[in-house]
């Protein structure tokens, strides 16, 4: 459960840590993040000694070519992110990630033929109601949110094609990351645009330090995910949206009118109509189990069973 608390808690509070980094444009600070996060994997594969996964994937184009995909789309999300932040956006940016998980459900319908029960059926319906009620109270669709929500759950399909661990795959995907990324920085470096050598040494050490921000959670979150039940990982997902809102409202001061509390709030009771039914499947499904393990285990009643 720490373990989970520090992934999610970390992810919550990362936007304290991205304006930091001004002067650095978004384009910059994301590049930064690309290049620093792969020496990141490296030290955690070299400690966790996982180098087997690697002949194996450069023998299989397609699953190479997966790999590339899945780092565009992390680039595209993680590229969003940064800017909204930045430009005062974080409310916005958190209600992204609070829709992902009913992105995610249509694409298990529409891609998957995946059959929803009625309570999910509801939570998506209240979803898109949402959506059309922060439209009206944006003036226009909430086009950050949306970038963020669908490439994530775009994201997490195409992982889920690939197949690796979190970290195997997280790896992989930096190192399709790392040359484009490189390369980028030195052209605005050969331009005189560069703030990593131009802005002193801590602007250069916060810079280098993504890589550390962006792996440390995804260990944390690798560790919980082998400790804790499905069930508990997804409510503890919550958090940090939860956390990027409050920062959003309470911190950056963003504005927050009568119409996008309603969006919220239709927002808020999806995401509750979905964990309330998570919660009630999983329950039904240990009992089930439990029954089945009785019907199987007659030796206490059966003297014959025990010969």
């Amino acid at each position: 459960m720490l373990y989970g608390l520090a992934a999610y808690g970390s992810w919550g509070v990362v936007p304290l840590f991205w304006p930091l980094l001004k002067p650095a444009g978004a384009t910059e600070i994301l590049a930064h993040r690309m290049v620093w996060s792969l020496p990141a994997c490296l030290l955690l594969l070299l400690a966790l000694r996982r180098w087997s996964w690697i002949g194996p994937l450069l023998r299989r184009p397609r699953r190479l070519a997966l790999v590339a995909l899945a780092a565009a789309i992390i680039t595209v999300n993680w590229g969003v992110y940064i800017w909204a932040v930045n430009s005062g956006k974080v409310v916005e940016a958190a209600l992204g990630y609070f829709i992902n998980p009913l992105i995610s459900i249509a694409f298990g319908v529409l891609l998957l033929r995946e059959r929803l029960r009625p309570a999910q059926w509801a939570a998506v319906a209240t979803g898109a109601l949402a959506v059309l009620v922060l439209t009206v109270g944006y003036g226009q669709l909430p086009w950050v949110a949306l970038t963020l929500a669908f490439s994530f759950g775009t994201y997490g399909l195409v992982k889920k094609r690939i197949g690796l661990e979190g970290v195997e795959g997280f790896a992989a995907e930096t190192a399709m990351q790392f040359l484009p990324a490189l390369g980028f920085l030195a052209l605005i470096a050969g331009r005189g645009q560069s703030t990593f050598a131009s802005d002193g040494t801590g602007h250069a050490l916060l810079l280098a330090a993504c890589g550390a921000v962006t792996a440390l959670p995804l260990i944390c979150f690798g560790a919980a995910a082998v400790r804790l039940p499905l069930s508990t990982i997804g409510m503890l997902q919550y958090l940090a949206p939860t956390l990027q809102f409050a920062l959003g409202v309470l911190y950056f001061h963003e504005s927050m009118p009568p119409e996008r509390w309603a969006g919220f709030a239709l927002v808020w009771a999806a995401l509750s109509l979905l964990t309330w039914d998570a919660l009630r499947t999983a329950r039904r499904g240990r009992a089930a189990g439990t029954a089945a393990e009785g019907a199987l285990d007659p030796a206490e009643e059966d003297p014959v069973s025990l010969r």
